[in-house]
């Protein structure tokens, strides 16, 4: 199986939740800005919102991807809105590409707001999240 982890990421919330799913299915987890070069049957993605959305960087490289992905598996930090999934879908699904229907969301710290999350315990359930694919 073919996995790939991408993330965007402005306050580093949401790479901690990268870098452990990837360690968890075995690959290296890279920015957006590195575009797929390869088909994929899982691609992790990641964001956060800004604004209550995502942003424009996550949406160029979901309009960018020109290599077969089998799906893509939600994953996403936020301090307010509950997660990022109903807009990665909705950009997705005008590619043609499928989204698992499983996610993985936790709040992230912003200014004082949920301070030191992602924590411990949300980065093993990241990691649990992301074995359950295997």
């Amino acid at each position: 199986m073919k996995i790939a982890v991408r993330y965007y990421t402005k306050t580093g919330n949401t790479r901690k939740l990268a870098d452990a799913i990837a360690g968890a299915v075995g690959v290296e987890a890279k920015a957006v800005n590195e575009k797929l070069t390869s088909d994929v049957d899982i691609l992790f993605l990641g964001s956060s919102v800004y604004a209550a959305g995502v942003d424009v960087q996550v949406k160029k490289f979901i309009e960018d991807i020109d290599v077969p992905v089998g799906k893509i598996v939600n994953f996403s930090t936020a301090a307010v809105i509950k997660s990022t999934y109903s807009q990665i879908k909705k950009l997705a699904g005008k590619r043609g590409i499928s989204v698992s229907d499983k996610e993985y969301h936790c709040r992230g710290s912003f200014g004082p707001i949920h301070r030191g999350k992602p924590d411990a315990d949300d980065l093993n359930k990241a990691s649990q999240f992301a074995k359950s694919f295997l």
